[in-house]
């Protein structure tokens, strides 16, 4: 890609959709929350893992994970979608974009291609009669375990193609769990792989060889990237970064990049070494390599073992965001953290409930507010997905 092709996309990029979504959400003034899953309803009995993204047409993308029989990571699971014309405010029909027919699909990492406008979506599966401890052991054949998939959408998101299998470009052998994301996942916009579409996500291996955990749920996770140079075409797998590097456990994984090019990767420390549950590091080419190993991030210290989202929004000296609960112990109390040194250090910006709370993500929805999709509910954290709007942290 030439320099001037780079600054063209950059351009589109950092203009068009922002000033679309901003037109849209201006026509429902006084709108703050919306709730567009509500487990029990639409045939599911529970709603989890949201993900969300904004179209070049300013439509706001909700995914989800709608599962049919109850709250469990497996099962009978569809990914489903909700779209939003107005910022967020009201929602049309649930759509299954991903049917589990019995099996589990879900992990939804969606992103918008800023050359096309295409979006594409990256989902995990494995059979509905597995479980996550059985594909830890090792004792689930290949086609039933952890699989990955691709789908994309020309026209804005009412209507996406199959499931593609990308499994074999993507998943060494002899690793045994697999997620993307969750959370959207990062379409690169500046530097030499301006265009490159990112997914982060996590994995698992096998004890070492003579382990007294060989046959056991051992917990070796991993997180690493995937990467795409065509729009979703093609993929090929990134970094890879193991339990061994500093004794930490990098799980479910959010990217953002930053307004120097550098990529920022946040993960979930899933009962690794050190006091922190938040892991932390930089690529400086595109997601093939990390500068560091993951290390534990100190000023995130509040929040639990759970999932969390990061985002760079679109502006100038705007701040990096992250979202996650804020209590050490428990999943309760979303809030947003703010960091003016590109995370190397986080404050706490908006707690925007006491509620229970558990996975977000974050979206920027218009010039100077973003969307924070999360789960929450008054007894419990999965009763179900909000969408709620908030000023851009100065």
């Amino acid at each position: 890609m030439t320099r001037l092709s780079r600054t063209l996309l950059t351009a589109a990029v950092l203009l068009t959709p922002w000033a679309v979504t901003a037109q849209g959400a201006s026509a429902a003034t006084g709108c703050t929350s919306s709730v567009p899953y509500a487990s029990g309803e639409g045939g599911y009995a529970t709603y989890r893992i949201p993900a969300a993204v904004v179209t070049r047409r300013g439509t706001v993308l909700a995914f989800a994970e709608g599962r049919r029989d109850g709250a469990a990571d497996t099962g009978d699971i569809d990914v489903v979608l909700r779209r939003s014309a107005d910022g967020g405010c009201t929602w049309g029909p649930t759509t299954v974009v991903a049917a589990g027919n019995g099996d589990t699909r879900g992990n939804p990492a969606p992103v918008v291609d800023p050359r096309t406008g295409t979006v594409v979506l990256v989902t995990s599966y494995n059979g509905g009669a597995v479980t996550e401890a059985q594909i830890m052991r090792g004792e689930v054949p290949p086609e039933r375990g952890r699989r990955v998939f691709v789908q994309r959408s020309r026209d804005d998101g009412r209507h996406f193609g199959p499931p593609r299998d990308i499994t074999a470009e993507v998943k060494p052998a002899g690793w045994r769990w697999y997620a993307t994301g969750p959370g959207h996942a990062l379409a690169l916009t500046r530097g030499p792989h301006a265009g490159r579409l990112v997914v982060p996500a996590d994995h698992s291996v096998a004890p070492p060889a003579g382990s007294p955990d060989t046959g056991r749920e051992a917990r070796y996770y991993g997180a690493h990237a995937l990467y795409s140079d065509d729009g979703g075409h093609s993929w090929r797998l990134g970094f890879v970064a193991d339990s061994a590097d500093g004794g930490h456990h990098p799980n479910e994984s959010g990217a953002a990049q930053l307004p120097d090019g550098r990529l920022y990767f946040n993960a979930r420390n899933q009962n690794g070494g050190g006091v922190g549950h938040r892991l932390d590091s930089y690529s400086e080419d595109g997601a093939r390599t990390l500068t560091r190993p993951y290390a534990v991030q100190p000023t995130l210290n509040d929040v639990p073992v759970v999932q969390g989202s990061v985002l760079q929004p679109w502006g100038r000296d705007v701040p990096l965001l992250f979202s996650g609960p804020s209590v050490p112990t428990a999943r309760r109390a979303l809030a947003l953290w703010r960091s003016t040194d590109g995370g190397a250090s986080f404050t706490r910006a908006t707690t925007l409930s006491g509620r229970p709370a558990a996975y977000s993500d974050l979206v920027q929805v218009g010039r100077g507010t973003v969307g924070v999709l999360y789960e929450t509910g008054a007894a419990g954290p999965y009763e179900t997905i909000t969408f709620r709007r908030v000023a851009l942290p100065g």
